[in-house]
């Protein structure tokens, strides 16, 4: 299989930046946006168990009941496809035995061949002391999430703007999350940069490798 190159790679990383004005006139076409729901799919997360929900919101409507909600910023208005990342909350049992399901199915294996792996996972997670803190360990995952969601984006040469700024318990409201078990944890607006957007110039302010890195 080819790859890219390394250059490539660092050229895209140094090109994306979180994108304070997007164009408004421009949408993501079909294929690339396919591209990028499967870059959400294929995210990794811890045991592979996925705790996360993606809702992709285009309805022009909608956008504008969120951007209120979402410090005002008109990113969630002029943005093609406005991602929220929700988090699966107080994941347990029936998440760990929906999972194990899946590997059957996929793998074509036995349950009883999973037993293993479904008690380590009920040991750690639901009867372990991790289980007391679920649901920060499963918000950690949505965020590996979203950073492979913007690596994928920035490789097909599409912006993002990852957004905190916004109000989870509103933005539950206004999609209708509450009482479902999914909760909103962050946004993600995706497009393309207006060509007037003057941080899209600016240099990457970020330390010196010495100071991040140590090699031992």
């Amino acid at each position: 299989m080819s790859a890219i190159t390394g250059s490539t790679l660092t050229q895209q990383l140094q090109w994306r930046y979180a994108t304070k004005k997007f164009d408004a006139t421009k949408r993501i076409d079909p294929i690339t946006w396919a591209a990028l729901e499967n870059s959400l799919v294929l995210s990794p997360s811890s045991y592979g168990l996925q705790p996360w929900k993606f809702l992709v919101i285009t309805d022009p409507k909608l956008k504008a009941k969120l951007r209120p909600v979402s410090w005002n910023q008109a990113q969630v208005e002029d943005c093609s496809h406005h991602v929220v990342f929700l988090v699966k909350k107080d994941l347990g049992l029936p998440e760990i035995e929906h999972f194990v399901d899946r590997i059957a199915e996929v793998r074509q294996v036995s349950r009883e061949s999973l037993e293993g792996y479904r008690g380590f996972m009920v040991g750690d997670l639901a009867q372990g002391p991790r289980a007391q803190v679920i649901n920060e360990w499963a918000a950690r995952q949505v965020y590996i999430a979203l950073g492979t969601f913007m690596t994928a984006a920035a490789l097909l040469g599409v912006d993002t703007c990852p957004m905190e700024g916004l109000d989870p318990a509103k933005y539950d409201q206004i999609l209708g999350l509450e009482g479902t078990g999914w909760a909103t944890l962050c946004a993600c607006p995706t497009g393309y940069r207006a060509a007037d957007d003057k941080y899209a110039e600016l240099p990457k302010v970020r330390f010196k490798p010495e100071e991040l890195i140590e090699h031992r």
